[in-house]
């Protein structure tokens, strides 16, 4: 495991930190960030750059001298990981009371709250998976699905919801932004389709992470008292990942605000992971348009890589742009010593690619490297059945991290023991491929990639 030691690393303080203190540790422009108290303020910040070491001194130092009550600020980010991370660094800063949270985690938690007061009795149970619902609107409207279609239309249904997109406007939406339905289905199927999953969710009282935030906001939206409540409790907003911010997330943002103009947002255009959930860094980029007044800092020194890498990161992003990109990206400067040059290497197919990396590995670990010091980054999690399979053959060990080895889910899991059955009375006059895809298929699998 690497740490880092510069200045865009944690902080493990023993105890508070005097003002001075908490500003001394930073580069300048983070030092800018912690001392740009009152909103709004837009900070950009290129990958490596110590944003969360910027924004959780920022909220330190406002404590620290008094413009900040702990309990006033409300910080959310988009996984559990980065809020545990936010409040990690917060008490080693020695700053106690501040809520980061997930916009889901801070919304469910106010939700709750208020719920007895306003609605009465408990709040409905929540689903955490599509999935079962999106099945049986699916049966209800006539339409033919199996697991991976299931996937999709839940997928779909996710996208509406996050993107303010009601049923009867889906089609329209849809073929505005250029959105295709799932395939095998048209837009008005996906429609029927959403307006039956509402239908089943309400008969079974349970509501889903999107119902989370919606109904908080329009609470928050039509009770004056309950507006009153949280905006006279969180007066700081300070929103982490914003370029991933969906329009229903920030149409909670705007009742938790209330008009009001302390907010701190940071993000990166160039770093928007999920467009394809409906989040847009239109908010990010058009956010001195929303606020002319704002504050706009840049954050550009990159602690994380070499300056080989930061360099072939600053020429994509580049001609990116020129390629037609919607926005300017940061021009990052590498803070490391130089490295190795960066090298590709073409693979004619995943399997080819994920045996050539374990072969690579393994010649790296020959030649002395260490095996905790090479990394395999993928893009998705499905991805790893690849190369844990190539590991494995290879003789090389392995640690997933971030995610469920491929063998131990559950379906994977539950498909083995179907097969090990399976074998045990295969029929050798028949193929294996074909007794393999029979059973597979009736225990739901599809030959379709998804």
């Amino acid at each position: 495991m690497l740490t880092q030691t510069n200045s865009a690393g944690g902080s493990n303080h023993p105890g508070p930190l005097s003002p001075d203190a908490i500003l001394t540790a930073l580069d300048p422009e983070q030092r800018e960030v912690a001392l740009a108290l009152n909103g709004p303020v837009v900070v950009l910040a290129g990958a490596g750059t110590g944003k969360t070491r910027a924004i959780t001194h920022r909220i330190a130092y406002g404590v620290r001298i008094g413009a900040y009550k702990p309990t006033s600020v409300l910080a959310v980010t988009f996984t559990a990981r980065a809020a545990g991370e936010m409040r990690t660094r917060l008490r080693g800063l020695g700053v106690q009371g501040v809520q980061a949270r997930t916009f889901h985690s801070a919304a469910l938690r106010q939700l709750g709250y208020f719920w007895p007061r306003v609605v009465g009795g408990a709040p409905p149970r929540l689903q955490e998976f599509k999935a079962p619902i999106v099945a049986e609107a699916a049966r209800r409207v006539g339409l033919s699905v199996d697991r991976v279609a299931v996937r999709d239309l839940s997928s779909e249904v996710e996208w509406a919801k996050v993107s303010l997109v009601t049923a009867d406007d889906y089609e329209k939406a849809a073929y505005a932004t250029g959105r295709e339905a799932p395939s095998g289905y048209d837009a008005q199927a996906v429609a029927r389709l959403i307006t039956a999953y509402e239908d089943v969710k309400t008969e079974r009282e349970v509501i889903d992470f999107e119902d989370v935030l919606l109904m908080l906001a329009d609470m928050l939206n039509s009770h004056k008292i309950v507006a009153d409540e949280v905006r006279s409790q969180y007066r700081h907003f300070v929103v982490d990942e914003y370029q991933d911010v969906s329009p229903l997330q920030q149409f909670l943002l705007d009742q938790w605000l209330g008009g009001r103009k302390e907010l701190c947002v940071v993000g990166d255009p160039s770093q928007t992971i999920y467009s394809f959930t409906g989040a847009t860094p239109r908010h990010l980029l058009e956010f001195r348009r929303t606020y002319p007044e704002a504050q706009e800092i840049r954050l550009v020194r990159d602690y994380r890589s070499t300056p080989q890498v930061v360099n072939l990161a600053n020429e994509v992003l580049k001609r990116a742009g020129r390629a037609g990109g919607a926005h300017q990206a940061l021009e990052l400067i590498a803070q490391r010593d130089p490295g190795p040059a960066v090298a590709f290497t073409a693979y004619d197919d995943d399997e080819a690619e994920a045996k050539g990396i374990a072969a690579r590995a393994a010649r790296l670990i020959e030649s002395g490297v260490k095996p905790s010091e090479i990394a395999v980054l993928y893009r998705t999690n499905a991805q790893s059945e690849a190369f844990e399979s190539a590991f494995a053959e290879a003789g090389v060990g392995y640690l997933v991290r971030g995610g469920q080895r491929f063998f131990q889910r559950k379906e994977v899991r539950d498909a083995l023991v179907l097969l090990r059955g399976a074998a045990r009375s295969a029929d050798p006059a028949l193929s294996m491929p074909d007794q393999v895809r029979d059973v597979l298929s009736a225990a739901g699998w599809a030959d379709r990639a998804p």
